[in-house]
C-alpha cells in the first residue's frame, strides 16, 4: 500500500527528528521544510496527503502560509503547530479552514493520533464498519431460526435502515452487496411470517401497533394530558427517510422515534384513512358507506379531516376548539399555509398532510429526469434530506417549535419499496390500477409471488361486490398484465412503488418532538 506523505513546517525542525522517526516507523513518508516559502514551493511541485505547520516562523508566519497553501489545494489537511493558545489565533486558523491543532511541546504519540485521524479514517472506520455490520447482521440471522416476533421485526427495519443511512456517509462497495442480499433474505422471510400472522394481528388483543392504533396510542395521551397537537402525517415516507432528516430537526426538538406496521395494502387509501380514523377499512365502509362507493380511487382519502373529528368525539376527547385540518400538495400549497402558522397556534390539534413524497415516488416513474436523479434508495434519501432543508414542512415544524406548548408528532402512512421483478396479474378493465397491490372482480395471480385474498373481511378489507378479490404483491415484485408485459416491464422496473408486503413498506416511522 503507498505510504502517505506529510510535510513538516518548522524553522527548528532539527528539534523534531525524533518525531520524524516515529512517524515512519508507523508508516508515513515524511518530509520537512524550514519555512513557509519553502513550503509553498515544495507543494506547487509536490502531492503531500498532509501538512504540519509551524505557526511562529520567520519571514512568513504559519497564518499567511495556511492561507496561500490553500490558495494552491483547498483540500490539503492542514494542522496548526503552535506555541500559543490565544483563542484569537485559534479563531483566524479555523477560519482558514485548518483540520486541527496541536499546542507545544507536543509528542510523537499526539502527532501520530492526529496523522491517524487524519489519513487513515476511512480505512480505520471501514474496518471497524464490516466488523460491526457482521456482527449486528449474524446477531439477527440467528433469531430467524426461532420464533420472531413483531418486535423483532420493527427491529429489522430499523437495522436495514440504519446500515442504509451509514453506508451513505461511508460506501464500502462490497458491503452494499451484501446488505442488498440482507434486504432481500429478510423481506422473503417476513413475507412468510405475515403469511402465518397477519390475519392473527388484526382480531387479536395481543397484535402490535397498526395504523388504527396510532392516534389512540401516541395522540389521545397528549390530549387528554392538556398538551396541544401538531400531526404531520407524510405521505410515503420511509423509516430510513425520516432518519436521515432527524438530525435537522434535533436542533429544535427532543425526539422520541419509534414505528410501527401499516396494514394492507400500505397504501394512502387504506392505510392513511385507517390512521386518521382508528378504524379498519371494513369497518370504515360500514360507518362512511359513500367512502369506498364503487372503489372510486381518486376519491377515497376525501375523508380525512371529518375522521379525525369523528375520531375525537368517538374518544370523548374535548377540545376547546375545531380540529384543524390541512392537506398540502405542492410547495405553493405548504409555503402559504407556512406564512400563516400562526393561525393555527390557538387549536388545540392541528393535522397537515404533506404528499411530496408521494407525488414524487410517483412522477419518477413517469420522468426520465427524476429518474435519473433518485436513481438508487441512497440518492432518494439525498433527494429528500435536500427537499426537507427547504420545504415549508421544515419551516412549519421550526414555527411551531417556538410554541412551547405544542407537542409535534411526525408519521406516515406507508413506506415504498424499490421494486425489480415483474409478476403477472390476472384481471379484467375494471381493476384497480396500482401495481403493489389491485382490488376487482375475481382477480389471479401467482401465489409464491404475491398474495390472493378472496374473501376480503378475513384482512379487514372492504367488498365494493359480491364478487370483490385482492392481489397484494410480496418482496419486491409488481404487477404487469400479460399482454403489456414488456411495456409495463421497461417503465416500472426499479421504480418506487407501494401497497405490497415488504419491511420497507410495511415498518414506519412516528416520532413524538417536545419543544426544546
Amino acid at each position: 500500500m503507498t505510504r502517505k506523505k506529510i510535510l513538516w513546517v518548522d524553522d527548528e525542525i532539527e528539534s523534531l527528528k525524533p518525531h520524524i522517526l516515529f512517524l515512519q516507523q508507523k508508516g508515513f513518508d515524511v518530509s520537512s521544510s524550514l519555512s513557509g516559502d519553502e513550503a509553498i514551493d515544495r507543494v506547487r511541485k509536490e502531492t503531500f496527503d498532509l501538512i504540519l505547520l509551524d505557526e511562529m516562523m520567520p519571514g512568513k508566519d504559519g497564518l499567511t502560509t495556511l492561507e496561500e497553501l490553500k490558495e494552491i489545494n483547498p483540500h490539503l489537511p492542514v494542522v496548526m503547530v503552535t506555541k500559543s493558545e490565544e483563542e484569537s489565533l485559534m479563531n483566524d486558523a479555523i477560519g482558514q479552514k485548518i483540520d486541527d491543532y496541536l499546542t507545544k511541546p507536543v509528542n510523537p504519540s499526539q502527532v501520530l493520533m492526529v496523522a491517524k485521524r487524519i489519513l487513515d479514517t476511512k480505512k480505520i472506520i471501514s474496518e471497524s464498519q464490516t466488523k460491526r455490520y457482521i456482527s449486528e447482521i449474524n446477531r439477527f440471522n440467528q433469531k430467524l431460526y426461532g420464533a420472531m416476533e413483531p418486535k423483532d421485526w420493527l427491529e429489522a427495519g430499523k437495522l436495514l435502515a440504519s446500515w442504509d443511512i451509514e453506508f451513505d456517509e461511508s460506501p464500502d462497495v462490497g458491503l452494499l452487496q451484501t446488505h442488498t442480499g440482507t434486504r432481500k433474505d429478510w423481506n422473503n422471510e417476513f413475507t412468510k411470517y405475515l403469511d402465518k400472522n397477519y390475519r392473527k394481528w388484526l382480531v387479536s388483543k395481543d397484535c402490535p401497533i397498526l395504523s388504527p392504533d396510532i392516534l389512540r396510542h401516541y395522540m389521545l395521551p397528549l390530549l387528554k394530558a392538556g398538551r396541544k397537537v401538531l400531526l404531520l402525517v407524510v405521505d410515503c415516507m420511509r423509516l430510513d427517510q425520516w432518519m436521515t432528516v432527524e438530525s435537522l430537526v434535533s436542533e429544535f426538538y427532543n425526539i422520541e422515534r419509534e414505528s410501527y406496521f401499516s396494514i394492507l395494502p400500505s397504501a394512502t387509501p387504506f392505510a392513511r384513512n385507517a390512521l386518521f380514523s382508528g378504524l379498519f377499512p371494513d369497518d370504515i365502509a360500514k360507518e362512511y358507506p359513500d367512502n369506498y362507493r364503487d372503489g372510486d380511487e381518486g376519491s377515497l382519502n376525501r375523508n380525512e379531516d371529518k375522521f379525525l373529528a369523528d375520531f375525537v368525539k368517538r374518544e370523548k376527547i374535548k377540545l376547546a376548539s375545531n380540529v384543524r385540518y390541512e392537506k398540502i400538495f405542492d410547495n405553493t400549497e405548504g409555503e402559504a399555509l407556512a406564512k400563516r402558522a400562526a393561525d393555527y397556534y390557538q387549536a388545540d390539534l392541528v393535522a397537515f398532510v404533506f404528499n411530496f413524497l408521494d407525488i414524487l415516488v410517483h412522477g419518477r416513474s413517469n420522468n426520465v429526469i427524476l429518474k435519473e436523479i433518485a436513481g438508487s434508495e441512497a440518492a432518494f434519501r439525498s433527494l429528500m434530506k435536500s427537499w426537507f432543508t427547504y420545504s415549508p414542512l421544515f419551516s412549519i415544524m421550526k414555527s411551531f417549535a417556538e410554541r412551547k406548548e405544542f407537542t409535534v408528532i411526525i408519521t406516515s402512512d406507508h413506506g415504498s419499496v424499490l421494486c425489480s421483478r415483474g409478476t403477472i396479474a390476472h384481471g379484467k378493465k375494471d381493476t384497480s390500477t396500482n401495481l403493489r397491490y389491485k382490488y376487482g372482480d375475481n382477480l389471479n395471480c401467482d401465489p409464491k409471488e404475491a398474495w390472493l385474498i378472496k374473501n376480503p373481511i378475513d384482512f379487514r378489507l372492504p367488498r365494493f361486490n359480491i364478487a370483490t378479490t385482492y392481489i397484494i404483491a410480496k418482496e419486491d415484485f409488481y404487477f404487469v398484465y400479460p399482454n403489456k408485459y414488456n411495456e409495463y416491464i421497461r417503465q416500472f422496473h426499479n421504480s418506487f412503488q407501494h401497497g405490497g408486503i415488504s419491511l420497507e413498506e410495511m415498518v414506519v416511522p412516528i416520532a413524538v418532538l417536545t419543544p426544546k
